[in-house]
């Protein structure tokens, strides 16, 4: 079998671990993928315009930061989901900051990665669901998790929205404070790719997914995964637990209509994408 090589992006977070896991054994090598994995610090906005560069084939990145960019014309579809269940979102703010309650948020200052990522859109979805709305002169674009550390810390901005797993030893070692969480109406991962690599190697991707899927389906099968989480992402054990017990990966290619209807409908509440927005095919259709 000929190997083909197809470019994979993600976050440097837990949740991409099976897939890292998979690199390191052979996985993708024995079902012939050349699969490469580039970081993306800055997140879904940052992986979005990667796609749309050609610098990347694929990438995980948050349901709601891929539709609302295919809708805004990004040449990519969704190929499968990733997890299945929301993603908590932490709401942070600097250790020397007076902010205390979170139903005094909405007038503060927002640390964002950029522009259409995940840390942006929830923002808006959480104030849109409390009769909220956010001005485009309250974000700052802080590019990634260490940006908004600063950020927080010189009190250049006040409120800062990240998956909670990630900041929580931020939050023990004193650097933020959580006032509270967010929680995704939706699963919180997609997989998608390129146009252009869907016409040029539809076998591969299908063989990279059928690997993601046994390597996710295998990863929620031994807890001994917990300590291997705890070491490599050096987060507490009892965290991780829960993370752990909390998350659910999806385990074949199927993606449902109804949750994409969902997620479009809060978007467009929420002034993201437009009410009249023509919605393409979200999904690649398989021949």
């Amino acid at each position: 079998m000929k190997s083909v090589k197809i470019r994979l992006g993600g976050v440097p977070e837990h949740f991409n671990l099976p897939i890292h896991l998979a690199i390191e054994n052979g996985l993708f090598e024995s079902r012939g993928v050349d699969l490469s994995w580039t970081t993306f610090k800055g997140g879904t906005g940052q992986m979005t315009k990667a796609l749309r560069d050609g610098e990347v084939d694929a990438c995980i990145l948050l349901t709601e930061g891929i539709i609302k960019d295919i809708i805004a014309g990004n040449p990519s579809k969704i190929i499968s989901g990733y997890i299945n269940t929301p993603l908590i979102w932490g709401v942070h703010t600097g250790a020397k900051n007076g902010l205390q309650h979170l139903s005094d948020i909405y007038t503060k200052q927002y640390a964002i990665s950029r522009f259409g990522s995940g840390s942006h859109l929830m923002a808006i979805v959480d104030a849109t669901v409390h009769q909220k709305k956010i001005e485009t002169e309250q974000f700052t674009i802080i590019k990634n998790l260490e940006g908004a550390l600063e950020s927080l810390q010189a009190l250049n901005s006040d409120v800062f929205y990240w998956e909670k797993y990630t900041t929580k030893p931020y939050v023990d070692n004193g650097l933020l404070k959580r006032l509270g969480e967010f929680i995704t109406p939706w699963p919180c991962f997609m997989i998608a790719a390129t146009e252009k690599i869907l016409q040029a190697a539809p076998e591969a991707i299908t063989r990279m997914l059928r690997t993601i899927h046994d390597a996710t389906d295998s990863f929620m099968q031994s807890e001994d995964n917990i300590s291997l989480v705890s070491k490599r992402y050096e987060q507490k054990m009892e965290d991780v637990e829960r993370w752990y017990h909390a998350t659910e990966w999806a385990i074949h290619g199927w993606v449902s209509d109804k949750m994409l209807q969902s997620v479009v409908y809060n978007l467009q509440v929420a002034d993201i994408v437009e009410a009249d927005a023509v919605i393409p095919e979200l999904v690649w259709k398989r021949n």
